[in-house]
């Protein structure tokens, strides 16, 4: 890792200083959907005013594994997970494909 830890430096500040690096800005930006689906999923359980172990519950799989969902796993979630907790959630899943082109501008 390029750098080197400088006592007394927030993570943001850590995180801009790295957005320097093309390679990191690239990694970082690339997650930007898991990111956004991650958060609109725990907006929606808040929203709901329900706990993990209730959605996972509804889902019909273990509060283990939605925990571990929520902590990032959600990259590996397959569609039919995302639909149960959609549906779990009284929402629907939305997915489409965008061109790069659009996001830019």
């Amino acid at each position: 890792m390029k750098g080197s830890y400088v006592r007394g430096r927030t993570l943001k500040e850590y995180i801009a200083e790295q957005m320097k690096d093309p390679a990191f800005k690239k990694a970082w930006h690339d997650l930007d959907p898991e990111f956004e689906l991650l958060e609109s999923m725990l907006k929606a359980r808040e929203k709901a005013g329900i706990s993990q172990s209730e959605l996972a519950r509804r889902m019909g799989i273990k509060q283990p594994a939605l925990s571990r969902l929520e902590r990032g796993g959600i990259s590996k979630a397959s569609v039919e997970t995302l639909k149960k907790i959609a549906k779990a959630l009284g929402a629907r899943l939305v997915l489409k494909l965008e061109s790069k082109k659009a996001k830019a501008a």
